[in-house]
């Protein structure tokens, strides 16, 4: 893989394509972002995409007052900005929303990472207004003035928290870091002789009062998340030795003493871990373990386990839902956020009777600021703060009692989505009962036939909700050019329980995939869908099914795999996070070659026929680009119809709006060619 990377880095350009079809030539991406004003996103495809408004967290004051939140910052020509914008109001007095900075009011900065004070008058957040690219940890008065800058460290810090008692901050930091955390990123390129170095993400603790941070985990330890106990002398956290983008699907449970640093396990999952909170009492933690295929993607059932440590109880067996938050509320409930059946869904869970009491449930998305369901609660757990958004409507900030949201922000009002609209559907499948959503063409004709794109998502531990998408969402601009999509949720989903979850366990390709071809069976009785006129695309391992789906059937007429992975066997020795293979394949490619090949795209790649666009990043750690290089040479090996476009450092998800416009324009212009 680092031979590979060098190469790369060999030639110049934006982006590099390999092998074009007959009478296309290679061009490069697009250099700018569409400039329209968001006003004007209205039935754009880009600009429903390019011009939104996004919320990237927001933070209710724990009396209930206030709501802060962030936002991307877009410039005047209307393009995404690498900058955040931070904002706080008093919602219900109907005040207009200040905007909070460390820096000059004009200029803009990278700000996020909100916390309010205990008392809710303070608010900490980050900060790189002191020297860009360097975060720093600042705190304010509510009522407004300037704010201080608690710490001058060097390195990346993260997720503050302010203890119980409100005189320290917990942050997480990693001294002289390269990059950001996290596999997503773009990784750092490797020469020379190369070693298993990696910088390792430490739960620090800075004083409010002096700005002195002290590191309390050990050196060897990774920490990805915590939470203070009540007493503010301890804290639980989520934690393992090594690499850090590798080790998070090991981590263990733990307690670490504040003031000693001293450790102790508390639970070894037999899978994977995350969303520990401590109850207000402090004699238990609620925590979220279940089969996860990438870092911060949560699903699973809702566990409890004395602080002392002992037996964890599941709350929720055979719970036909994923979890992906929980939180403790004053009357020793707790709240869960959850995915169930594609719909975010709140729900009461009593921990001594087991009770499980429905408080809201939507085809929407609700989030605070993580990739799935979530709120920001009070500690009575009687006012939320929420970003919704659903394929109907764009991302707004609301905020209130649970279910009863007021809307605190209005800057998408003008944006209308560039697709028509958006049915849940379900089909039964081998015993599964299987969702999926399809999104008909935005001026629909019940009297045309139209083709079809079916969008495999990625993980496969995640699952499609109703929700605005992302640039990054590349095949929702063919609405507006006359598709159809169809967006499963096959067995591996997150969304219907955990043994549905498992379901794809030693069998990647064949259950799922079984599940995506009765769900395209299920829209031909329902929709106009011309069956000669079939597309499939994906990204990671969306991208690999996509792979997979051409070597199984002449079904489609055209692919586009982002991010693949095309021969198991090759990748496990090229990613940088191999361990989450092993509870989906049961070994290690060493101790079972033959269930890797079994899965393999590149097992049975001569029946591939499907002319296929492959797309990505020369910077990838998740899906590594020698697996699309793979599958590219072996489709041009074999005469069939295909391009390779490789991106310069972009990682698993692409960070540069040119990029993700070219991927949009590419996929769209393939599918046009041979579709339409």
């Amino acid at each position: 893989m680092n031979c590979f990377r060098k190469l790369l880095a060999a030639f110049a350009g934006v982006a590099f394509c390999f092998g074009p079809a007959p009478g296309q030539e290679p061009r490069k991406a697009d250099v700018g972002a569409p400039k329209t004003a968001r006003s004007q996103a209205a039935g754009n495809p880009f600009g429903a995409l390019f011009l939104v408004q996004t919320y990237q967290q927001v933070a209710i004051s724990p009396d209930g007052k206030k709501v802060a939140w962030v936002e991307t910052q877009i410039d005047k020509n209307g393009a995404r900005t690498r900058n955040q914008d931070l904002y706080v109001v008093e919602y219900e007095q109907s005040q207009t929303p200040q905007r909070v900075t460390a820096g000059a009011s004009t200029a803009h900065f990278n700000e996020k990472d909100l916390a309010w004070s205990p008392d809710s008058q303070q608010l900490a957040f980050l900060s790189d207004a002191a020297k860009k690219g360097q975060l720093q940890l600042y705190v304010m008065k509510a009522e407004g003035g300037k704010p201080r800058q608690v710490t001058s460290t060097k390195g990346l810090l993260a997720t503050p928290k302010w203890s119980p008692d409100g005189q320290s901050i917990a942050v997480l930091h990693t001294e002289n870091a390269t990059r950001e955390a996290g596999p997503l990123v773009a990784e750092t390129a490797e020469t020379g002789v190369i070693k298993d170095v990696f910088f390792e993400q430490r739960l620090a603790i800075a004083d409010v009062g002096n700005g002195a941070l002290r590191e309390i985990t050990p050196a060897d330890m990774y920490t990805y998340e915590y939470d203070w106990a009540p007493d503010s002398k301890s804290l639980v956290l989520t934690a393992a030795k090594g690499n850090g983008d590798n080790n998070w699907y090991i981590a263990h449970l733990y307690a670490v003493k504040a003031s000693s640093a001293e450790m102790r396990t508390i639970y070894a999952p037999n899978l994977q871990i995350g969303r520990p909170a401590v109850s207000l009492d402090g004699k238990s933690i609620a925590f979220i373990d279940g089969l996860m295929s990438d870092e911060d993607s949560v699903g699973g059932d809702v566990y409890v386990i004395p602080w002392q440590g002992g037996a964890a109880r599941n709350l929720t067996p055979k719970r036909k839902a994923s979890a992906s938050l929980v939180a403790w509320t004053a009357s020793g409930k707790i709240i869960d956020m959850e995915n169930i059946d594609g719909e975010s869904s709140i729900a009461r869970i009593d921990p001594v009777s087991g009770q499980i009491e429905s408080l809201y449930r939507a085809p929407e998305l609700l989030t605070s600021g993580f990739w799935s369901t979530s709120l920001a609660l009070t500690p009575e757990g009687t006012a939320s703060a929420t970003v919704r958004s659903s394929f109907e409507h764009p991302p707004e900030v609301w905020a209130g009692t649970i279910g009863k949201w007021s809307q605190v922000t209005h800057k998408n009002a003008g944006v209308k989505p560039a697709w028509g609209e958006a049915k849940s559907l379900h089909w039964e499948n081998e015993g599964f009962d299987v969702q999926g959503w399809l999104i008909y063409p935005k001026d629909f004709e019940a009297s045309k036939k139209y083709p079809m794109v079916v969008v495999v998502h990625g993980g496969p531990g995640d699952g499609v909700q109703s929700s605005w998408p992302s640039p990054h969402s590349y095949p929702m601009v063919l609405p507006a050019k006359g598709y159809f999509l169809f967006r499963p949720n096959p067995r591996g989903s997150f969304g219907n329980g955990e043994a549905f979850t498992q379901g794809n366990v030693k069998d990647f390709g064949y259950g799922d995939w079984k599940d995506i071809l009765a769900g395209v069976d299920e829209v031909l009785k329902t929709a106009p869908v011309d069956p000669k006129r079939l597309g499939l695309t994906g990204w990671s391992y969306g991208g690999y099914m996509t792979m997979w789906g051409v070597t199984q059937t002449d079904r489609f007429r055209a692919a586009v795999a982002g991010a693949g992975i095309a021969n198991w066997s090759s990748y496990y020795g090229e990613n940088q996070i191999d361990q989450w293979m092993i509870p989906f394949f049961g070994k290690s490619v060493y101790d079972d070659p033959e269930v890797y090949a079994r899965s393999a795209p590149l097992t049975y790649i001569k029946n591939a026929k499907t002319p296929t666009l492959i797309l990505v990043g020369d910077s990838d750690g998740e899906c590594p680009t020698p697996q699309s290089y793979e599958f590219w040479h072996a489709l041009k090996t074999l005469g069939v119809e295909t391009e390779l476009v490789v991106y310069e450092h972009e990682g698993h998800i692409f960070a540069k709006p040119e990029h993700e416009r070219d991927v949009i324009d590419r996929a769209a212009a393939w599918f046009d060619k041979h579709l339409k």
